[in-house]
């Protein structure tokens, strides 16, 4: 390859990252707006018994790990523009049943409305991926991390959303904030139909490939094990954090505000160091960025323990949002290099339903937890689970000499 076609390469490698970090941040503020006023919605829409209210939540969250496999086989299938903008179909659709379902007073079909909306953000977790197997080696890293950048505009946009719009159609509540999805995803959908994606990189041309493994191969490899480990530590135990922090803010007598405050300080610590990541990625390995982020991890784990003043709370959230950016974003720069270019579909799709049930189940747990043992608890479980990870980047390490045929 001459260099000005590398230089060709790299800039449209750019040019998809930004595209993807553009729609990212537009059809992901589906995401903070099903979490955000999803147990408020259910709440709202609950008789008496309001002990199911945070139901819809859940649905949401399995739905990303339900749509894991069929976004993947479908963007395979369609290739990853034409798969793409299926994912804002879904979410779209996803907005509208929440939103008929408010006008109808339905709590369960405002659950299955959130459960679809879900399954249309299993795609929107696909574009990590896609910017990766479109750029240049020395560029992946980095054009993970523009990607999961486009995370602070959904961490703004989407509350300031809600805010605007919960009210829209009163008397029934929180119905503007679930019609807006459809025009988010409309929105996301015209930026997507700027992706140029070269033939090679499409599915349509991996289905024929003969060279790909079969799964179970691929997964049982130390380098995808070690980072699928670390990515749902990372990930599902920032989840499981998070989701009880605000509990136990509350429950030490801080304001609602404090509470809202922490959480918007986490938020901007998961996203903000993303328009770095990549390149320290690229500088130091994904190995080491991983490693930090997990030592990031223990040390809010310590400084939540130390303590229960507003600034112990704040650190720690923060703490809480950087070791996920430098766990899940290393993590995900392993996965895209553990795989063949006709592997791509069927790893990402077995990753993420991996990943994602597991951010489920943390979820559910982090209330039960919180409600037996208390914030303590939610803490000291960190400690183990990096154990884990570790262990097995030290596996990694130990087996990296061996020669490899991905």
């Amino acid at each position: 390859m001459t260099a000005v076609a590398i230089a060709e390469a790299g800039r449209e490698a750019r040019r998809t990252a930004l595209i993807l970090a553009a729609s990212q941040a537009i059809i992901g503020s589906a995401a903070p707006i099903a979490i955000s006023v999803g147990g408020l919605a259910g709440h709202y829409l609950l008789g008496s018994d309001k002990s199911l209210a945070t139901a819809p939540i859940t649905g949401f969250n399995v739905g990303v790990a339900l749509g894991a496999l069929p976004a993947a086989a479908i963007i395979r299938r369609l290739g990853q523009r034409d798969g793409f903008m299926t994912g804002t179909i879904v979410t779209a659709l996803g907005g509208l049943i929440a939103t008929l379902a408010l006008f109808q007073a339905s709590f369960w079909l405002f659950a299955f409305g959130l459960l679809v909306i879900g399954i249309g953000g299993a795609f929107v977790q696909q574009f990590r991926f896609a910017a990766a197997d479109n750029a240049p080696s020395e560029f992946k890293a980095r054009a993970i991390s523009f990607v999961l950048a486009g995370g602070i505009v959904t961490a703004i946009l989407g509350p300031q959303i809600v805010i605007f719009t919960r009210e829209l159609f009163a008397p029934v509540m929180f119905a503007g904030s679930f019609a807006s999805i459809l025009v988010l995803a409309a929105v996301g959908a015209a930026i997507l139909s700027l992706l140029r994606i070269p033939p090679k990189a499409t599915g349509k041309a991996e289905i024929t490939d003969s060279d790909a493994r079969p799964l179970s191969e691929i997964v049982t490899r130390p380098r995808f094990v070690a980072a699928l480990f670390c990515a749902v530590g990372s990930y599902a135990l920032m989840s499981f954090v998070m989701t009880g922090a605000p509990l136990a803010m509350v429950g030490c007598g801080l304001s609602t505000d404090d509470a809202t405050l922490g959480i918007s300080w986490h938020v901007m610590a998961m996203f903000a160091p993303s328009f770095f990541t990549g390149s320290l990625i690229y500088r130091f390995g994904a190995e080491r960025i991983v490693a930090t982020g997990l030592v990031l991890l223990v040390g809010c784990a310590v400084v939540a323990l130390s303590g229960l003043a507003l600034w112990q709370f704040w650190t720690a959230l923060i703490l809480l949002g950087l070791g996920w950016n430098f766990g899940f974003i290393g993590a995900t720069a392993m996965v895209a290099d553990s795989y063949r270019p006709s592997e791509k579909g069927k790893v990402q799709g077995f990753h993420d339903f991996v990943l994602f049930g597991s951010v489920a189940f943390a979820s559910l747990m982090s209330g039960a937890v919180y409600n037996a043992w208390g914030w303590e608890m939610l803490n000291w479980i960190i400690f183990p689970v990096t154990v884990l990870c570790f262990v097995a980047l030290g596996v990694l390490k130990m087996t990296s000499a061996r020669p490899t045929s991905a």
